[in-house]
């Protein structure tokens, strides 16, 4: 019977083998597509762009600390401005912006 620390070296050995077939077995696959692309004269484009991911823009302000004129979108975790004035007892309302 195999010993914990033997169990886990052979566990690491085998995890690093699986890594190494999946890297290879990923470059065979991305060097096929390659030359199919090329053979048939598809691009990057014509497979419905270029983009990973969106870049999101900046949202505009909708509460702000009329003392110090920051500002907040509304998105994620109000600051502590805000959050300080809220546990006074005023209301998000009396920050919004327009």
């Amino acid at each position: 019977m195999a010993t914990y620390k033997e169990l886990k070296a052979q566990a690491e050995a085998l995890l690093q083998q699986a890594e190494a077939a999946r890297r290879a077995e990923i470059a065979a696959v991305v060097a096929e597509i390659q030359a199919r692309m090329k053979e048939f004269g598809i691009t990057l484009a014509d497979l419905g762009g270029t983009k990973k991911a969106k870049a999101r823009g900046t949202v505009a302000a909708k509460y702000r600390n009329p003392a110090t004129g920051e500002s907040w979108s509304g998105r994620g975790r109000a600051p502590r401005w805000l959050a300080d004035a809220l546990a006074k007892g005023r209301t998000k309302d009396e920050f919004l912006v327009g």
